[in-house]
């Protein structure tokens, strides 16, 4: 019989898996050349994906204090990368939505940061391809915040 090794233990996993996933998003973020900061790219993003979103609703998501939000959006504008319109349903309620400079923007963005991880995944062994494409299940679980499938 073989001998059946330990499942690792949580904590453990986590202090080995929260620096390397803060690691890797700070490698993807510096792939970004647009000049934008990070902050307005994951704004951008998120425009992009629930637009047109209240700027309530885009402080929430961004978790960032109105204030915060509104010099974001400010400065999107004016690179013309969003649009602010009035609700219909509310006149007192702005909704942003991301214009089609911005949406090419956000698509070179992320072909740039996808070449250069798929540049980083070609050069594993195919067992650790394997490896990689066998957890990423459980990483995007874990990343929605909810449960693991079993």
């Amino acid at each position: 019989r073989g001998v059946v090794a330990a499942s690792p233990d949580a904590v453990e996993l986590a202090n080995r898996l929260r620096p390397a996933v803060y690691r890797l998003a700070r490698l993807l973020r510096q792939q970004d050349d647009t000049g934008l900061a990070p902050a307005l790219v994951s704004a951008l993003g998120v425009v992009e994906r629930d637009g047109p979103i209240t700027l309530g609703d885009l402080a929430k998501q961004e978790q960032l204090s109105p204030p915060s939000i509104t010099k974001v959006v400010v400065a999107l504008e004016e690179q013309g990368l969003v649009e602010r319109t009035r609700d219909d349903a509310d006149r007192r309620v702005s909704r942003v939505r991301v214009t089609a400079k911005g949406r090419r923007q956000l698509e070179a963005s992320r072909s740039r940061r996808t070449a250069w991880l798929a540049t980083q995944i070609d050069a594993l062994a195919p067992a650790e391809r394997r490896l990689l494409h066998d957890a990423l299940g459980v990483m995007e679980a874990l990343s929605r915040g909810g449960r693991v499938p079993a």
